[in-house]
C-alpha cells in the first residue's frame, strides 16, 4: 500500500487518502467541497495498469482478489480487519465477445502435476531442454510427454510458446477426456412447476388462450404417483406444438377455481421422480405459500416482539429443513432449482430460496405480480436463464500454493468437499466469493488456480495474488444479514471498516503528523461509501416496517450471486439526466454520459431523471416539467391519470415519447443479465417519491440513516480512538 499523498489540500480531499475534519462537531472543514469527496461515477473501473503488468492474469472480470499483495503471516492478516479472499465469476461474457480460447490435448489427456494435479499453466517453468516442466504450486519437477515436448531458445521459453494458448493465456477452456465425466452428456432438461392457485390467475400470471390438451391429477399428496413418468417429458423441437398448446390452455383449465392451497412439497417430489435420471434445471412459479402436504410453511414474520432480538435472524433462515434436504437430494441428481416468486402476500423466500441456493440456482422475485405491468420482465428473464450459456453438471475447485488455503465460500453451490463446490448447473451470471486463511508464515510469491470442471469442458484461470479492488471485499461481509440481526449485521461491518482505518491511521499519522485528519489507502477511497450503501441497501436497511421480509430475503439471495460489476451498480446506482437528450432536434439520441452523484442537490425541478440500479429504472419528472412532455411521456393527460403507479411505460406516436424508449434500450444494451422495470414518480408525489426515489440517493440523510458526509464524520471519529 502507497502512503498518504504529502500535497495540498485539495489533492488530499480528492484522493480521499487524507481529508482535514473539522473541529465543530457534525461538520467539515469550510474549506472543503462535498464535491469533490470520492464517488464511483464511472462505474467498475478496470486499471489498466495491473493488467498490462501481468498479462498472464486471467481477467479481472473473472477473478479478483481482495489486496494488492499477500499478508506473509496470519498475524498481520489480522491487522487487516477485512476479508482476505476472491471472487470468481467463472462464464463471465466479455463485453466485445472475445472468446476464450479452446485447448484439446487429444487422447494423451491434459496436462497435469503428478502431486498436486495443477494443470499445465501460464507459470509453470520448463527446465533439461524442455523435458521436464516444473509446478508452480508445489514445485514438483514432472515429465513431458513425448507428443507435447518443444525445444527451448536461449531465455528458456518454448519455443511454441505464442501457438500455446495454455501456456501464454490467463484463461483457456480444456475438452474433457471422459476420465472427467461420471457419465456421458445427458440432453439439457427443462422441467416446470406452475402454481395454479386463485393468487396465480388472479395475478394474470396464467393469462392466455386456445385448445386444451390432456391433464394429469394425481390426488395423493403423501404417496405421490405418476401414472405416465416416461411420457411427461418430450423433445421440444418434435412436440412444440403440444407444449404450445399446454401453455395456452392454462388459464381456460383453472379460470374457475377456488383452491387457495398450494402442494410444493409433494410437487418437487414429483418432480425429482421424473429429473432424477438426467438431471437438468427446474423452475418453480410460485404464487402462494406452500400449504399442503410435506413442505408446508405457515406465515412468520408479524410478531414484533422478535426483531431486535436474537431470534430475529431466524425469521431470514429456511424454517423447515425439508427444502435443505430436497437441494441435497437435487444436487445429488445433477438437478438445478429456479425460483420465480409472485405472491403479493408472504410467501416464505427465505425456505423456497434454499432450493436455489444449495443447487446453484436463482431467485426471482416478482412482489405484487401483475401481468400488464411486468410482463415484458419475466418474458425477458425467463428467455435470458433458457437462452444463456450454461455449463451444466460441473464442480468447481480452488487450488493455492504452500501455505494458503480458501476456508469459506459465499455463493449458490453445495460444497462438495473442503475444497470442492458442486454445481448442477452454473451460467455466464453467477459469481462465487470465497475467503483465504494462511496457515504458515510465506516466504515467496503466491499462485491462485481455479478450474471449473463441467461435462465436456474444463475451464482454468490464474492469477498472481497482486489484485486489489475494493468491490470484492463486500461480497463475505453482506453475508452478515443471515447470521445477525440487521442492527448487529450493520454495527458489524461499520466496525470492520473503523479498525481496518485505525490501522492504516496508526502506520501514518505519527511519521507523517497527519494527526486530525481521516487517512486511507487510496485504492480503497470508495470503501467507506460502499459500505454506507450496503447497510442501506434493501437487504439490511431499518427494520421490519421499512422493507418487507421476503423483499429483504430476495435481496440478500441476490447479492450472494452477482458478479462485481453488477454489486456496484445496485449498492451505487447511476443517476441520468435525460430531458435534455430528448428536447434535442436529431434522429440519433446520445446516451446520457455524466452520471450525477446520488443527491437530491443534483436533481433540477426542470428535469427528468433515470435511476438505474440493475434491476429497475426509477424515471423521476420534476414538477416544473412543461405538462407537454409528460403528457407525451404518458401517451395521455397527465391530469387523467394521476396514479403514476398503474402506468407501463410504453412508446407511443410522438417523438420524445420514442427517444425514451430508445434511451431505456440503450441503457439495458449495457448489461444484458436482467431487464429494468421502468417506473414513474412525480417530484413531491408521497409517499412513492420518499420510498422509491428519494431512499435511493445514497448522500443524502434519511430518516434512521446517516448522509454521506456525516457517515464520514462518524468514521473519523470512530477511528480516532484507539
Amino acid at each position: 500500500m502507497a502512503g498518504p499523498p504529502m500535497g495540498g489540500l485539495q489533492g488530499l480531499v480528492e484522493e480521499f487518502e487524507s481529508l482535514t475534519v473539522g473541529s465543530v462537531p457534525g461538520a467539515l472543514d469550510p474549506g472543503i467541497d462535498t464535491k469533490l469527496l470520492p464517488r464511483p461515477l464511472n462505474g467498475d473501473e478496470e486499471s489498466a495498469t495491473i493488467l498490462e503488468m501481468y498479462p498472464l492474469n486471467c481477467h479481472p472480470r473473472i477473478l479478483r482478489l481482495t489486496t494488492h499483495a499477500i499478508p506473509n503471516s496470519q498475524s498481520l492478516l489480522s491487522r487487516w480487519h477485512l476479508p482476505l479472499g476472491a471472487v470468481v465469476h467463472p462464464l463471465a461474457e466479455a463485453p466485445n465477445k472475445e472468446e476464450v480460447p479452446i485447448v484439446n490435448f487429444g487422447p494423451a489427456g491434459i496436462i497435469r502435476c503428478r502431486r498436486c494435479r495443477t494443470y499445465v499453466n501460464p507459470y509453470v517453468t520448463f527446465t533439461d531442454a524442455g523435458r521436464k516442466w516444473r509446478c508452480n504450486l508445489c514445485s514438483l519437477l514432472n515429465d513431458v510427454p513425448g507428443e507435447y515436448y518443444c525445444t527451448l531458445d536461449a531465455s528458456g521459453r518454448r519455443c511454441d510458446l505464442d501457438q500455446r494458448p495454455e501456456l501464454c493465456k490467463g484463461s483457456v477452456e480444456f475438452v474433457a477426456s471422459t476420465e472427467y465425466m461420471v457419465r456421458s452428456p445427458m440432453p439439457p432438461l427443462y422441467f416446470f412447476l406452475i402454481d395454479v392457485s386463485v393468487p396465480a390467475v388472479h395475478s394474470g400470471l396464467l393469462e392466455s388462450s386456445l385448445a386444451q390438451p390432456q391433464m394429469l391429477v394425481v390426488a395423493d399428496l403423501d404417496d405421490v404417483f405418476l401414472p405416465l413418468p416416461d411420457d411427461i417429458l418430450v423433445n421440444l423441437s418434435d412436440s412444440r406444438h403440444v407444449v404450445d398448446a399446454f401453455l395456452d390452455s392454462l388459464p381456460i383449465m383453472f379460470e374457475s377455481t377456488a383452491n387457495v392451497e398450494s402442494a410444493l412439497g409433494p410437487a418437487l417430489g414429483a418432480a425429482f421422480m421424473v429429473m432424477s435420471q438426467l438431471g437438468g434445471k427446474l423452475l418453480i412459479f410460485q404464487s402462494a405459500l406452500p400449504s399442503l402436504g410435506v413442505g408446508h410453511l405457515r406465515l412468520r414474520g408479524d410478531d414484533l416482539r422478535v426483531y431486535g432480538t436474537d431470534k430475529e435472524h431466524t425469521l431470514r433462515l429456511p424454517e423447515d429443513p425439508f427444502y435443505k434436504q430436497m437441494a441435497a437430494e437435487f444436487t445429488t441428481t445433477q438437478i438445478a432449482v429456479d425460483i420465480y416468486a409472485f405472491s403479493e402476500k408472504y410467501s416464505d423466500i427465505a425456505s423456497l430460496g434454499t432450493l436455489a441456493k444449495y443447487t446453484g440456482g436463482q431467485v426471482y422475485h416478482y412482489p405484487s405480480f401483475n401481468a400488464v405491468v411486468h410482463h415484458d420482465k419475466l418474458s425477458y428473464e425467463l428467455a435470458r436463464n433458457l437462452t444463456r450459456e450454461t455449463a451444466w453438471e460441473a464442480v468447481m475447485r480452488i487450488r493455492c500454493g504452500k501455505g494458503v488455503r480458501f476456508t469459506t465460500y459465499h455463493g449458490h453451490c453445495m460444497l462438495g468437499s473442503t475444497n470442492l463446490l458442486a454445481l448442477p448447473a452454473v451460467d455466464c451470471d453467477k459469481a462465487f466469493a470465497m475467503q483465504l486463511s494462511l496457515e504458515e508464515t510465506l516466504m515467496t510469491s503466491q499462485t491462485v488456480k481455479g478450474a471449473l470442471e463441467s461435462i465436456q469442458q474444463l475451464h482454468q484461470w490464474w492469477l498472481i495474488l497482486v489484485k486489489c479492488t475494493v468491490e470484492q471485499i463486500l461480497g463475505p461481509l453482506s453475508l452478515c444479514w443471515v447470521r445477525l440481526k440487521l442492527e448487529d449485521a450493520r454495527q458489524s461491518m461499520q466496525l470492520k471498516l473503523v479498525k481496518s482505518l485505525e490501522e492504516y491511521r496508526n502506520l501514518y499519522v505519527v511519521q507523517h503528523r497527519l494527526g486530525g485528519r481521516l487517512i486511507h489507502p487510496e485504492s480503497l477511497k470508495f470503501l467507506p461509501l460502499y459500505v454506507l450503501s450496503l447497510c442501506r441497501s434493501t437487504a439490511l436497511r431499518g427494520g421490519y416496517a421499512d422493507v418487507p421480509l421476503d423483499e429483504r430475503c430476495a435481496a440478500g439471495y441476490n447479492i450472494m450471486i452477482l458478479p462485481i460489476g453488477r454489486m456496484l451498480k445496485l449498492l451505487y446506482p447511476s443517476l441520468l439526466r435525460i430531458d435534455e437528450n430528448l428536447l434535442k432536434n436529431q434522429k440519433e439520441i446520445q446516451e446520457p454520459s455524466k452520471q450525477l452523484p446520488l443527491t437530491a442537490q443534483s436533481l433540477d425541478p426542470k428535469g427528468i431523471y433515470i435511476l438505474d440500479d440493475g434491476f429497475n429504472f426509477i424515471i423521476w419528472l420534476g414538477r416544473m416539467l412543461s405538462s407537454d412532455l409528460v403528457n407525451n411521456i404518458l401517451g395521455v393527460e397527465f391530469s387523467s391519470f394521476p396514479d403514476l403507479s398503474r402506468v407501463v411505460v410504453s412508446e407511443h406516436d410522438n417523438d420524445i415519447s420514442k427517444k425514451l424508449l430508445r434511451i431505456l434500450r440503450t441503457l439495458r444494451e449495457k448489461d444484458p443479465s436482467s431487464y429494468q422495470s421502468c417506473h414513474l414518480v412525480k417530484q413531491g408525489e408521497q409517499p412513492r417519491e420518499g420510498f422509491m426515489f428519494l431512499a435511493n440517493l445514497l448522500e443524502d440523510q434519511t430518516a434512521g440513516s446517516s448522509g454521506y458526509v456525516d457517515w464520514i464524520l462518524q468514521i473519523f471519529r470512530q477511528s480516532q480512538i484507539s
